[in-house]
């Protein structure tokens, strides 16, 4: 066995056993990367997925905690994403923090966990994140 497994980055399960998952919804391989590792480096369990609609089919499976959503992804966009989620009972509460370089003006904030314009750091991502569940954790009730 690898002796360095149990400090390796991708070992989420072996380093944090009850770690958080997170859906990253990036259709760009470069940032969905960026995402993918800043999050797993603060201990999160991450799935990365490129499109909205693997990104439904991945919730279908195994539901997230949070959702790192892109607006502008392929075959399904991070609005209809979104839309699709609040509409069912049972991922209605999963917290979203929106990550976009289109404009989201015409977005409504209090949809969303947060909203961040790209390009950010990824302590952003991961600030977001923690907002997210720091926010579950005193008003588990209160929508996102």
């Amino acid at each position: 066995m690898f002796s360095g497994w149990k400090n390796h980055p991708y070992n989420v399960s072996v380093l944090h056993p009850s770690a958080k998952t997170v859906l990253v919804v990036e259709d760009d391989s470069s940032l969905r990367e960026y995402y993918r590792t800043a999050l797993v480096q603060a201990g999160y369990s991450v799935v990365a997925v490129e499109d909205g609609l693997d990104a439904l089919r991945r919730v279908e499976r195994d539901a997230p905690q949070a959702v790192v959503l892109d607006m502008a992804l392929p075959r399904l966009g991070g609005r209809d994403v979104q839309r699709e989620l609040k509409s069912r009972p049972e991922t209605s509460g999963i917290p979203i923090v929106v990550v976009s370089g289109t404009d989201v003006s015409d977005l409504n904030e209090s949809e969303y966990a947060s909203v961040l314009r790209k390009p950010i750091h990824a302590e952003a991502i991961v600030y977001a994140v923690d907002k997210c569940f720091r926010r579950a954790q005193r008003s588990p009730a209160e929508p996102f």
